[in-house]
């Protein structure tokens, strides 16, 4: 980019939020929400790859196709091709909450809120590669109608013209005339996933967002593919959002990385300071985790635990019941003590209700009172991690009802630590790590 070129945001994501309804009973009734995106906010400027990592199911694919139109959204925004002065006027009325100011950016901007020629517009500049390139190619077609097709419905070429076109796109994907007129399933994965990829090029669009396009293909294909995003990015100025949970690949293919878990983003920097800085706990435990990407002598070490239920997502930090390095001021609740006596269910046994006051302030009551004795003699054991024991106010045992409250905190927010780096943690960076706390 050189300097007389305006920087251009191919994409404002604001406050995203897309929440599943759990339905339940004969009448289907809403009784909760999966939280499956979370209140998400980047910048996507053109040209940048930015790669989103995390484990499976923390939202990635679902942050992918509301990005890309094929959802709607809960709440929030999702803007696309504003210029530098109208990014900083979006932050400014979302800050001020200037309706007038907003409604203008909205009409001609914000995805969800796009009609007629503004529609059309994005869906041409917005294109995505899926992660099954099987099932995202219609087995009845042939590869010269699916390639053609967005070339057809935006009226870009038709008769001969067509197909050359679609000769172009397939040989710079590194097929050819001679596979136009065979099917899906005569092809190999590899081969599959570059018509996916020719498919999403045919228009030139200005974002391309690739959920996963190489982990169902083993090492050597993968590696073509990526050469060739790589190459095609390089050449023709593509914005790729790359999603994936392969670190060691978005390690060489991104500008910039987004860490997402739980629904939320809880770091996101450079490529280079990310992988040599984490400032996150999980942003340490998936490097950690990743062999390939181990240079020490102690080896990789898996992530304990599992993620949480996305309907009812913990307080606080959400990374605080499986953090190695969790502090009283990481959002310990009711439903942790629970969790983290697992191993002894029948403590729980003689359980008959819970009479919460907020999630940290609860009455356990139990049918006997041997059970809320022991209940409260076992939150002073080897089992609760020494962070949550700090974060508990008061345990008191009132005959066959125990009262715990914790120390109250709010949700950790992302919050800039130095240029172009943001956290969502309370520590302001990782201490060493024979210092763990748990």
């Amino acid at each position: 980019m050189t300097a007389t070129t305006e920087r251009r945001t191919v994409l404002a994501v604001r406050d995203l939020k897309k929440h599943f309804p759990i339905k339940d009973g004969a009448l289907q009734r809403v009784v909760g929400h999966v939280r499956a995106v979370d209140g998400v906010s980047f910048d996507l400027h053109r040209g940048e790859t930015l790669g989103l990592v995390g484990e499976s199911g923390c939202g990635k694919t679902t942050l992918g196709r509301v990005l890309a139109g094929l959802e709607p959204a809960t709440s929030g925004g999702v803007y696309f091709d504003l210029s530098e002065a109208q990014r900083i006027q979006l932050d400014q009325s979302l800050k001020a909450l200037d309706g007038a100011d907003l409604a203008g950016l909205d009409a001609g901007h914000r995805v969800d809120r796009l009609s007629g020629h503004d529609w059309r517009r994005f869906r041409r500049n917005t294109q995505m590669v899926f992660q099954d390139s099987f099932s995202s190619l219609n087995p009845r077609h042939l590869v010269s109608d699916i390639v053609g097709r967005p070339l057809q419905v935006h009226k870009e070429a038709s008769g001969s013209a067509l197909t050359e076109r679609v000769v172009d796109l397939l040989e710079q994907v590194g097929l050819g005339r001679q596979h136009l007129y065979r099917y899906p399933h005569q092809f190999s994965g590899g081969q599959r996933q570059r018509i996916s990829i020719a498919r999403a090029l045919a228009l030139d669009p200005e974002l391309v967002i690739l959920d996963e396009p190489t982990s169902a293909l083993d090492v050597s294909v993968q590696a073509q593919i990526l050469n060739l995003l790589h190459e095609l990015q390089q050449s023709r100025g593509f914005t790729f959002l790359f999603i994936t949970h392969d670190l060691a690949v978005v390690r060489h293919m991104a500008d910039r990385i987004a860490v997402m878990y739980l629904g939320r983003i809880v770091e996101a920097g450079s490529t280079s300071e990310l992988f040599a800085r984490p400032i996150h706990p999980y942003t340490d435990a998936l490097l950690r985790a990743n062999p390939d990407l181990t240079e020490n002598d102690e080896g990789f070490h898996g992530l304990e635990g599992t993620v949480p239920d996305p309907a009812r997502p913990p307080q606080g930090c959400r990374f605080h019941t499986r953090c190695v390095y969790a502090t009283p001021d990481c959002g310990w609740e009711i439903d942790d003590v629970v969790l983290q006596l697992e191993e002894t269910p029948a403590l729980f046994d003689k359980l008959e209700g819970v009479e919460r006051r907020s999630p940290f302030d609860a009455d356990l009551q139990f049918d006997d009172g041997a059970s809320s004795a022991g209940l409260a003699t076992a939150l002073k054991g080897d089992h609760v991690p020494e962070s949550m024991k700090s974060a508990i106010e008061q345990v008191a045992v009132n005959d066959r009802t125990v009262s715990i409250r914790f120390r109250e905190v709010d949700e950790v927010q992302l919050t800039e630590r130095g240029s172009d780096r943001q956290a969502a943690c309370v520590l302001d960076a990782l201490p060493d790590r024979s210092t763990q706390r748990r």
